[in-house]
């Protein structure tokens, strides 16, 4: 597979929030698969162990939060620069009926071989806090 074009990553871009926010898993996977078929790396966030392969760094946290998290991306907040995206995540996250916002620099890097490396950047909720046990499933011993 050759490295995803703009198009092929800006259409990705809007997929990745708006079937998310649907609900959609297969159509969010299929979205997925449409530039990353191949091996996915991920630390998220950085300076906690690493996660490689689709299901630790895609489906698994799908399951976890898209119940309780809908996604927006601004688009002032977008960038593609070849085959690398970036973004400030707003993760609007709705926990025992309150609304809590919370912000990720999320970076991804696609490569020729139909692989993606992705980066993001947050502070780590504490146990305590409301999104505690969201992070204490999805970071065993750091939240």
């Amino acid at each position: 597979m050759p490295t995803p074009t703009r198009a092929q990553l800006e259409k990705w871009g809007r997929g990745y929030t708006e079937l998310w926010n649907a609900g959609d898993k297969p159509a969010w996977v299929a979205n997925w698969k449409s530039v990353a078929p191949g091996d996915f790396r991920m630390l998220d966030p950085v300076g906690t162990p690493e996660r490689r392969g689709f299901e630790e760094c895609a489906s698994k946290p799908y399951d976890l939060f898209q119940p309780a998290l809908r996604l927006v991306v601004p688009e002032a907040t977008r960038f593609i620069c070849g085959n690398e995206v970036g973004w400030v995540m707003e993760n609007h996250f709705t926990v025992d009926g309150s609304l809590i916002v919370m912000r990720s620099l999320e970076c991804f890097d696609f490569g020729s071989d139909g692989s993606v490396s992705i980066k993001t950047y947050y502070d780590v909720p504490s146990s305590d806090s409301p999104l505690g046990r969201f992070f204490a499933k999805y970071l065993p011993g750091v939240a």
